[in-house]
């Protein structure tokens, strides 16, 4: 008796489309992370959440295990071919934003889509990623204002693109992209 896959072929297709569209908008997007990182590091973080679009799209609309960290990968692959240099920035970003979405997803069973999960999976990943970069960084020889910035703009620009994200996803759930994706 043949298994049936929860990434059937309709699904793996939607995260293409996804995975395409937002790996492209990351290629676009890819002069801001230079220009935050050298002249307004308070800012990265808010130029960083960007990242979080992928996953949250592709859950938004699919609500699926597995889709976060596949769209984000398809996304970062998409984007690298536009933008070469930054390819072991963009694995790593669809890691840490995939990982924690699929993890805060698991946590859940799998079974609760609303916004505070999504809107959680962003908090979380801004605290990841605001640690090693703090260091990276050397935001502590920065102003302290400028620290107290940075750590917000981590914690606020995951969580803002994650509401974008959402609002995306949902007009993509009631065009009718989700029907018969299970």
């Amino acid at each position: 008796m043949a298994r049936t896959s929860a990434l059937s072929t309709r699904v793996l297709l939607v995260c293409a489309a996804i995975g395409v569209a937002t790996g492209i908008a990351t290629a676009l997007w890819t002069p801001l992370h230079g220009a935050s990182a050298g002249v307004a590091i308070p800012l990265y973080g808010l130029v960083l959440g960007f990242h979080a679009l992928p996953g949250v799209i592709a859950q938004q609309v699919l609500r699926l295990p597995w889709v976060a960290l596949l769209t984000h990968a398809l996304a970062a692959l998409i984007a690298c071919a536009f933008v070469p240099v930054m390819t072991g920035r963009y694995l790593l970003a669809a890691l840490v934003f995939g990982g924690v979405q699929e993890g805060v997803s698991a946590l859940t069973r799998y079974r609760h889509w609303e916004a505070w999960r999504f809107l959680l999976s962003g908090v979380i990943t801004g605290a990841v990623l605001a640690l090693p970069l703090w260091f990276a960084f050397d935001v502590s020889a920065l102003a302290p204002w400028a620290g107290v910035l940075f750590v917000v703009f981590f914690l606020v620009g995951p969580v803002a693109w994650t509401a974008v994200g959402l609002a995306i996803g949902s007009a993509l759930r009631r065009a009718g992209v989700a029907r018969r994706t299970a």
